[in-house]
């Protein structure tokens, strides 16, 4: 039995760690970027500072 338990624990921490990472990566994707960012369009060309 106890090694049973030793392989639940070992999944259940294999999904925080999963969690952990695609939350990291979400919240990287979603950031502004910093510094300065070059966009043009149909409007022409924009320059923003970050």
């Amino acid at each position: 039995m106890p090694a049973n338990r030793n392989i639940l624990y070992l999944i259940i921490g294999a999904l925080v760690v999963a969690v952990g990472v695609l939350g990291y990566n979400l919240y990287q994707t979603k950031k502004e970027p910093e510094g300065l960012q070059i966009n043009v369009g149909p409007n022409g060309l924009k320059i923003q500072n970050k």
